[in-house]
């Protein structure tokens, strides 16, 4: 784990689960941490729960709103004057084939997962830029491969991939822009207060080559290391954390 130097970190979605984990990952470093959410009752727990001593400010936003997207980070620059790493976690999952979803289902799934990973990239660019910094977007395994009854959310994740390639082209050298893509991970999401033993958590693990689903702290690793000057040459990466899931073609093992 490095030590930060003064760097100012946006995680949006930070309330729980892997946002709060990346909250905590940087903060633990020495980095001034903005947590961004919706709920600020969440934040503040988020806050509360970061090491002593550490620099974590709480800002609400709705992400998929443009007007409070760019008022956030009219904020960040007042009030911390630069921004070094933006990391994009907000989302949530959406399920349902296409002939089950509504329209406004589907776009409210984009909004979240997708449009507003443009729109807090697009107001952070100025500052990012500055600072020669960093975006590092949350994406999933879902945007790498189908899953059974999430259309929607696997074609916004699958957009992210392509976005975050496109931002890397853009934006270099000033900007580096990668994506972690998080398989099964507990303790967030619709896995809240799942334990080793329920069934899903073992369905995966039997086919997870490591033998088990993720935690949090183990995706924040993966974001801080993306973010962190050991990465100071990498842009425009897909990575996934599945624990070698994605390795696989998918077929029964025949092999005795």
């Amino acid at each position: 784990m490095s030590t930060d130097t003064g760097r100012v970190v946006v995680v949006t979605g930070a309330g729980s689960g892997i946002g709060a984990a990346i909250a905590h990952r940087f903060a633990a470093e020495g980095a001034t941490v903005v947590v961004v959410g919706r709920t600020r009752e969440k934040l503040e727990r988020t806050a509360a729960g970061a090491p002593a001593g550490a620099k974590v400010l709480v800002m609400t936003a709705d992400l998929t709103v443009p007007e409070q997207v760019d008022a956030l980070f009219a904020a960040v620059e007042a009030e911390l004057g630069r921004l070094d790493v933006l990391v994009n976690n907000a989302g949530a999952p959406a399920f349902g084939a296409v002939d089950a979803m509504t329209p406004k289902a589907w776009r409210d799934a984009m909004a979240l997962n997708l449009d507003a990973v443009f729109l807090t990239s697009r107001a952070a660019l100025g500052l990012l830029r500055a600072a020669r910094g960093s975006i590092v977007n949350v994406g999933s395994t879902g945007g790498l491969g189908g899953d059974y009854g999430m259309a929607a959310y696997n074609a916004a994740k699958g957009a992210v991939v392509n976005l975050t390639r496109a931002m890397a082209l853009d934006h270099a050298p000033d900007v580096r822009v990668n994506a972690v893509h998080p398989g099964f991970t507990r303790d967030t999401g619709i896995t809240a207060g799942l334990t080793a033993d329920s069934p899903v958590v073992r369905a995966f693990a039997e086919r997870i080559p490591l033998g088990r689903v993720a935690l949090p702290e183990e995706i924040a690793s993966v974001v801080a290391f993306l973010a962190g000057p050991d990465a100071r040459y990498v842009t425009g990466v897909q990575l996934p954390v599945d624990g070698g899931l994605g390795a696989s073609s998918g077929q029964p093992r025949i092999a005795l």
